[in-house]
């Protein structure tokens, strides 16, 4: 667009040196005027190839060979894990439990209450897409109707050590797969209950075992969320309904769980128990999320146990987007059985992430209020 009156100029130019009374003062001044309008024409073509060039490295490292962007995190993994379905494993989260091994290798952490006794605990569900790079997870507890509404969104086969009653309905349906129980037992001078883990292998005989296929099935209805351009990445403080965001202090009360913002790296910390959350499978490091996606449900207790469910089949409701610093408000809402919970702006946009790992907090609305961003 820009090369075309360039070239109407310098036409002119021309002409006027060959013709009489075009104005010009001396053929002098015509050739100077020719020059300058020349080395103009090759500058703002240089510019437009450079700009091409550019455009075209763009375009480049869009590829990178024999690998493909994760559609949990939008991170680089290896093509060969394209087809295969995640695994969602169950983590006790009780502090005689701690310390944990390999939820730094989790795609999406999800924290929930998992009883709405003994200090309304709660229990990770840890969506792991490299499964065969685990060698030590856990350690694995037991299965709750929530956990048995969301896992099926990825398509995840739920690892677990068995569960309430109150689950059996719900592993009869054919879109749930799932292997409970008869992991590694590792002494680790804890109680039996503390000592089961999953290791090195062990997925994929136990799947090979049960006849389950490690691929994405019938059931998958495709990526969960959509990802921003690593290159122009989601800027919440923008928005006008924003707030700075670099604590998240959720109401936990039986493990203090909470998010601390590093501005170094991009990412939130967790901490419980008053203590940063390691991984001993990995060098000890520090539970890390480039998102944050906290949702408030209402619940449903079965029994004087403490047994319950989070309400989110066919419901909605409110929340907050956090990435960067910065949190906004939001609104989620998910269908029946398998479909995925989508995440909404005020505006009724589906939300875009950042590339990296997501945190999950299902937080119930009796305790909504008390939820702390600053």
């Amino acid at each position: 667009m820009k090369k075309k009156p360039l070239l109407l100029l310098l036409s002119a130019a021309l002409a006027c040196g060959l013709m009489i009374g075009c104005g010009s003062s001396s053929e002098e001044e015509t050739r100077v005027a020719t020059v300058d309008l020349t080395e103009e024409l090759n500058e703002e073509t240089e510019s437009t190839t450079e700009e091409a060039q550019e455009t075209e490295e763009v375009v480049e490292e869009e590829s990178r060979e024999g690998m493909y962007r994760s559609e949990l995190t939008n991170e680089w993994i290896d093509e060969s894990l394209q087809n295969q379905r995640p695994v969602a494993i169950m983590v006790d989260n009780e502090s005689t439990a701690l310390d944990h091994y390999g939820l730094t290798q989790a795609d999406i952490v999800y924290e929930m209450m998992n009883s709405t006794a003994n200090g309304e605990i709660t229990r990770f569900m840890c969506i792991v897409k490299d499964w065969g790079s685990i060698t030590q997870f856990g350690s694995i507890r037991s299965t709750r109707p929530t956990n048995l509404m969301i896992a099926p969104e990825y398509n995840a086969i739920l690892i677990h050590d068995g569960g309430p009653f109150y689950i059996d309905a719900y592993l009869t349906n054919a879109w749930v797969d799932h292997l409970s129980g008869g992991f590694s037992r590792i002494a680790n001078g804890k109680a039996y209950e503390f000592t089961e883990y999953v290791t090195t292998g062990e997925i994929e005989s136990r799947l090979s075992s049960a006849g389950i296929s490690s691929e994405y099935n019938e059931w998958y209805q495709g990526a969960p969320f959509q990802f921003a351009d690593e290159t122009n990445p989601v800027d919440l403080s923008a928005e006008s309904d924003s707030i700075a965001c670099t604590l998240v202090d959720l109401p936990f009360p039986h493990n203090s769980s909470q998010l601390d913002y590093d501005e170094e790296s991009g990412t939130y910390l967790y901490s419980e128990y008053g203590k940063a959350h390691v991984d001993l499978a990995n060098d000890s490091a520090q539970l890390a999320f480039t998102n944050v996606i906290l949702q408030c449900a209402s619940v449903t207790q079965y029994d004087e146990n403490g047994y319950m469910q989070f309400n989110i089949l066919n419901e909605s409701g409110e929340g907050y987007y956090i990435t960067g610093g910065s949190a906004i408000p939001i609104t989620w809402s998910k269908g029946w059985d398998y479909e995925q919970t989508k995440y909404y702006d005020m505006d009724g946009n589906e939300i875009t992430l950042n590339t990296g790992k997501t945190y999950i907090a299902l937080v119930s609305e009796s305790r909504w209020d008390e939820l702390v961003l600053e």
